[in-house]
């Protein structure tokens, strides 16, 4: 992806080094999830990766006072280049791209794009749907209009995932965006009340189904980007095998060896590939869809 020399987001906040503080009180890991946030792209990436590489039990975390040293703005680990000091310009110039993307589609339909903030944190963060670790991965939270990562996750895709690459990392961010497109246009709000209503099964047929919209709207994004003329060979790939690095099965099959389609909660590897796909070779938003008629 070609990004350097570009436009950067001024909606970045770095928060790295802060801490976040013990989690207390603060109640379990999903709550952002569960709160009517966006699904965290990474939750169940990062169980599979303490079970698989490093044998620790996701729950002891729950507890754990995570906070850093002295704020930096020192990238944790290497950018998409192998250089630990392009990562913020590289995640700021994407930020920045999906805020172009969205920016001209809202304006297109005589609306105004309310811009998302993007939080970069160490360790453990607070955020307006509660406090979360670094163990949940990329989330999104809808009380706060914010996206939060730790930078950390992208070595996590890379090194433990099999899913190298910048535009990997693109589509990780772009995904999050989604989210936030479904909150501002009222099919986050409206599919969080109705998994409050259901079974847990049924609920997470729902979350599935929010997932792979963001998964589209992200594809979204990549058609946008493409006809901008900012992708490179090869991006399409890496975002590919991204979303089939993280499809649910792929990583209950990694972490367990068995997979449990009722516990999905973000679809499986070939959905989300399809429906990244149906995005980018179509840059239709009604094509994204996934829900026909249940919302």
């Amino acid at each position: 992806m070609e990004w350097r020399g570009r436009r950067q987001s001024n909606n970045v906040s770095d928060q790295r080094g802060r801490g976040g503080g013990g989690f207390g009180g603060g109640g379990p890991m999903r709550i952002p999830i569960r709160a009517g946030g966006g699904g965290g792209i990474g939750f169940l990436i990062i169980i599979a990766i303490l079970w698989l590489g490093f044998g620790i039990n996701p729950l002891s975390l729950l507890g754990l006072d995570q906070g850093g040293g002295q704020p930096t703005r020192t990238a944790q680990g290497p950018g998409p280049q192998g250089t630990a000091d392009e990562t913020d310009d590289f995640v700021a110039t994407v930020l920045a791209d999906t805020e172009d993307v969205w920016g001209r589609r809202f304006q297109a339909a005589g609306e105004t794009y309310p811009e998302p903030k993007l939080v970069l944190f160490t360790g453990s963060v607070n955020s307006a749907c509660g406090q979360a670790s670094a163990a949940m991965g990329p989330f999104y939270c809808p009380r706060d209009q914010q996206v939060y990562i730790d930078l950390s996750f992208f070595q996590q895709l890379d090194r433990q995932l099999g899913a190298p690459g910048d535009f990997a990392q693109a589509y990780v961010i772009a995904h999050e965006v989604g989210h936030h497109v479904q909150n501002v246009t009222g099919i986050l709000p409206r599919t969080t009340e109705m998994r409050q209503r259901m079974s847990e099964a049924d609920a997470n047929a729902i979350s599935v189904l929010v997932e792979l919209q963001a998964d589209c709207y992200a594809g979204i994004w990549a058609h946008d980007t493409y006809e901008a003329g900012y992708l490179e060979p090869g991006d399409i790939d890496e975002a590919l095998n991204a979303a089939s690095q993280i499809g649910d099965d792929t990583l209950q099959r990694r972490s367990q060896g068995t997979v449990v389609p009722d516990s999905f909660t973000h679809g499986t590897s070939a959905q989300r590939q399809e429906w990244f796909k149906r995005g980018y070779e179509g840059g239709d938003v009604a094509a994204c869809d996934t829900f026909q008629g249940r919302i």
